[in-house]
């Protein structure tokens, strides 16, 4: 990966696991804590870049995509989002929060059969996160939670594309189930913090703003620093940079 998230001023929390295991409620109520609290804080969602949403939603109705142009593609997300909307921020002093980073596409990509050194280089530009979650959940649980009340799964969601069954539901867990694999396998390569994501909702996020809160000390506030901030990440690198 590129420089270290302890190079800048700002701090990177990122929160990584399969559908269904809670993270994406941990890290919006991590970002309302935060904001409480009064500190600088950017939000980035993995696959939310303008610049490739008309071409994933194109070849995703289609079924255009392989799983090598899935991956390219999320890389290319990826990138537009960490020149935009995360190195400004953390050069700032901010603190920046992902639901999901490249562990995902080192997740996801790699059970859809991509090679992991391959995807892993792909993504060496990325800035590795000042702390890492990992929501762990028993894979039934993260089905549960998932499916119940769910109609319909879509093709690529539902891992169709890979021929492991014609059922969609089946397929789901098969995909889920791989993904499941390598994420466990990131824990101890990346140093992940795991939070047991059966847990009730508030001792999780308790834990959570536990190995958050020592990082928190040189952050740049708010709202007095708001312009301050708009001022820094608008003037670009400084100076020694």
């Amino acid at each position: 990966m590129a420089r270290s998230a302890e190079t800048y001023p700002g701090k990177l929390f990122i929160v990584e696991g399969i559908d269904g295991s809670g993270k994406s409620t941990q890290i919006e109520l991590l970002h309302k804590w935060l904001l409480s609290q009064g500190y600088s804080t950017f939000f980035s969602e993995w696959n939310s870049s303008p610049l490739v949403k008309r071409t994933t939603s194109r070849g995703k109705n289609k079924r255009l995509l392989t799983p090598l142009t899935f991956s390219l593609i999320h890389a290319t997300d990826f990138s537009d989002r960490t020149e935009r909307n995360i190195i400004p921020p953390l050069k700032a002093g901010a603190a920046v929060l992902a639901d999901r980073y490249v562990y995902t596409a080192f997740g996801r990509d790699v059970a859809r059969g991509c090679d992991p050194r391959w995807v892993r280089n792909v993504y060496k530009f990325a800035v590795p996160p000042t702390v890492g979650f990992y929501f762990r959940v028993p894979l039934e649980v993260a089905l549960d939670r998932i499916l119940t009340g769910r109609p319909e799964l879509k093709w690529y969601e539902a891992g169709l594309d890979l021929g492991l069954s014609d059922d969609p539901y089946e397929s789901f867990r098969l995909f889920q189930e791989r993904i499941l694999e390598q994420y466990e396998l990131l824990v101890d390569e990346f140093g992940l913090q795991v939070i047991d994501g059966t847990l009730p909702i508030a001792e999780q996020q308790q834990q959570v703003r536990t190995i958050v809160e020592p990082h928190l000390k040189s952050l740049l506030r708010r709202p007095d620093d708001v312009f301050t901030l708009r001022s820094r990440v608008a003037a670009g690198p400084q100076a020694g940079e």
